[in-house]
C-alpha cells in the first residue's frame, strides 16, 4: 500500500489510542489530522507531537455529538485537501455508573450511544465524499471485546459495562452494513478490538500499553485492497459477533 501522501483523521486524538494511533501513522508517512473538541487539549497534542519530530500533523476543531461542529470540521478539511485516505471513529466515552439495564439511567445511555455511535455514524457521513476521492479509502470503527454478544452470552456478568457495551455493539452493526454497502468499491471499512488497554476511558485500569493497543487499529487502515471489510478484528484474528 502506497501512503505517500495520505490523510487521515483521527477523532479523540488528542490522547491515549488515538494519539499513539496518529503518532504511529505520522511515523509512517500519512499528513495526520488530530480531532478534538476542546483546542487547547488538541494544541497541547500537536505540541508534542511536534516536539517529537512530527511537522505532519494539524489540529481539526471537531465534537462527534454536535453535528454543526462535524460540518464545519469538513469545510474546514476541504480547504486544505482534495482527498481523504483514512477515517478513524475512535472518539469514545465510558459513562456513568451503574449501567444495568433494568434500572441504569436512560440520560446517561442517550449520552453514550450520542457519542459511541451517532457520533461515529454522522461522522463519516459528513466525511464520506473526501473519502470517495481516495484510491484507497479507510474507515476505522474503534469497538470493543464488550462488543461481542457471543463474549456476553458466556462470559461472567460485565453488567457495569452493560450501556457502554450496547453502544460498541451498534457500532459493529453500522459498521457490517456500511462496508456492505460500499462492498464493489475499494473501500475497507471495519471495526478493530484493541484490547483492555490503561488509557483514560477506564481510569487507566488496562492491562496492556497503548502500543500494544493500536497494533490492530493501525494494521486494519493500512491494508491493501485485498484486506478484509466488514469484519470485527483483534491482534488475533476475527472476534465473534
Amino acid at each position: 500500500m502506497n501512503i505517500a501522501k495520505k490523510t487521515a483523521l483521527i477523532t479523540g486524538a488528542n490522547q491515549g489510542l488515538g494519539f499513539e494511533t496518529a503518532k504511529q501513522l505520522a511515523e509512517l508517512g500519512y499528513y495526520v489530522y488530530i480531532g478534538c473538541r476542546n483546542k487547547s487539549k488538541g494544541n497541547s497534542a500537536i505540541e508534542k507531537l511536534k516536539e517529537s519530530g512530527f511537522g505532519n500533523v494539524e489540529l481539526i476543531e471537531i465534537d462527534v455529538t454536535n453535528i454543526n461542529s462535524i460540518k464545519l470540521a469538513r469545510q474546514t478539511l476541504e480547504t486544505k485537501i482534495q482527498k481523504l485516505d483514512l477515517l478513524i471513529n475512535n472518539a469514545g466515552i465510558a459513562g456513568e455508573q451503574p449501567q444495568n439495564m433494568s434500572t441504569g439511567n436512560i440520560d446517561n445511555l442517550r449520552k453514550i450511544f450520542e457519542t459511541n455511535f451517532f457520533g461515529a455514524v454522522q461522522t463519516t457521513q459528513q466525511f464520506i465524499d473526501l473519502l470517495k476521492l481516495s484510491e484507497e479509502p479507510r474507515i476505522i470503527n474503534v469497538s470493543s471485546g464488550l462488543a461481542s454478544l457471543t463474549y456476553h452470552s458466556s462470559s461472567p456478568d460485565f453488567a457495569m459495562y452493560a450501556a457502554y457495551s450496547c453502544s460498541k455493539t451498534a457500532l459493529n452493526a453500522y459498521t457490517v452494513m456500511l462496508a456492505k454497502e460500499f462492498l464493489d468499491t475499494n473501500f475497507k471499512i471495519n471495526c478493530v478490538e484493541p484490547g483492555y488497554t490503561s488509557t483514560n476511558l477506564n481510569n487507566y485500569q488496562g492491562i496492556q500499553t497503548v502500543e500494544q493497543g493500536i497494533e490492530v487499529i493501525v494494521k486494519y487502515a493500512t491494508i491493501a485492497n485485498d484486506g478484509p471489510t466488514g469484519k470485527f478484528l483483534s491482534r488475533e484474528g476475527e472476534i465473534s459477533w
